[in-house]
């Protein structure tokens, strides 16, 4: 049996893939260090080691004492605006994260590699849908780490021949089930539904964008589809000689006054949504194209803005 590291695999994300990984009759090892995630998430057959990607000598024991062929690594700081505010604690975590764990895989002799990157790479491009092939000009250092990641991992591979894979997310939501909901104060959908339980009024920030109805648009991928993709990925490191960057998303913008819509679908009320001013930083337009990954791996997303939703709200952290 296949066995995989999931670096990260106790957070919201990773709780989807390592259900997917095992649902593919590969074997999971967990390694997290709590300091996000949660070890309930860790599903029942995936073993569990309590520990930073930073340390690298307990990296490796469990990439040999598992007999670990591949890493999906997931384990890194993801929130922009604190990323803005502590840019040494993102390169710290990130990048020395990645340059750990990669030491750890070539001292170990794993050459398969799985990476979590970001949308976030692309800054704010002068077109959209974005492909793959659009010049990356990160807006935050968030952005920089994730794309350092990518770089990395190229020249490693180049260096001791690594089959990898990197993808770009776009904008994650919904849940697989009730108990794998998104914590995250930073995801819009998440957002809303907090807003919500406190008896609040949703935001929109901004109303003047050069879009059809001025709020900003973004591609939304269910975390389902995205474990799936990991799993795909997964699948042509392990055939060898992979060298692939994809991005993941829908290929489908959906503005944030319709994901208000969508809530309010969903909830069965009007959210009664309030209008406010922009937020520094934020594109109007971020679509992928997601051409490549449909031709290289066979994937497609398969869910649309209301399963993320309807998924999502019983999976909230705290219904009222």
């Amino acid at each position: 049996m296949t066995r995989w590291l999931l670096t990260g695999g106790a957070g919201y994300i990773g709780a989807h893939v390592a259900r997917a990984l095992l649902d593919s009759g590969r074997g999971v090892v967990v390694l997290d260090d709590l300091s996000t995630g949660v070890r309930s998430r860790v599903p029942e057959g995936a073993a569990f080691v309590e520990a930073s990607v930073l340390d690298t000598d307990a990296v490796r024991a469990a990439l040999t004492s598992y007999d670990v062929s591949g890493v999906i690594h997931l384990a890194a700081k993801k929130a922009v605006g604190e990323s803005v505010e502590q840019p040494l604690l993102y390169y710290r975590e990130n990048v020395g994260g990645m340059v750990s764990l990669l030491d750890a895989m070539a001292l170990a002799d794993v050459s398969n590699l799985v990476y979590s990157s970001s949308a976030a790479v692309y800054g704010d491009p002068a077109w959209s849908p974005i492909s793959e092939d659009t010049p990356c000009a990160p807006l935050s250092p968030y952005g920089e780490t994730k794309l350092i990641g990518e770089w990395m991992v190229r020249d490693q591979a180049r260096a001791r021949g690594m089959s990898w894979v990197s993808l770009r997310y776009f904008n994650v939501a919904g849940a697989g089930s009730p108990d794998l909901g998104d914590t995250s104060a930073n995801n819009l959908i998440p957002m809303v539904f907090d807003a919500l339980d406190r008896g609040e009024r949703p935001q929109v920030f901004g109303t003047d964008y050069p879009t059809p109805d001025g709020s900003c648009i973004r591609d939304y991928i269910h975390v389902v589809d995205l474990a799936s993709a990991h799993v795909a990925s997964a699948q042509l490191c392990e055939g060898g000689d992979a060298a692939a960057v994809f991005n993941v998303g829908r290929g489908i913008g959906a503005s944030v006054w319709e994901v208000m819509a969508a809530v309010s679908e969903v909830v069965g009320r009007d959210v009664d949504a309030e209008a406010v001013g922009r937020r520094p930083g934020d594109p109007p337009e971020l679509v992928a194209m997601v051409d490549r990954i449909r031709a290289d791996l066979g994937w497609s997303a398969s869910h649309d803005l209301h399963d993320m939703v309807a998924s999502a709200w019983p999976a909230r952290p705290n219904p009222v």
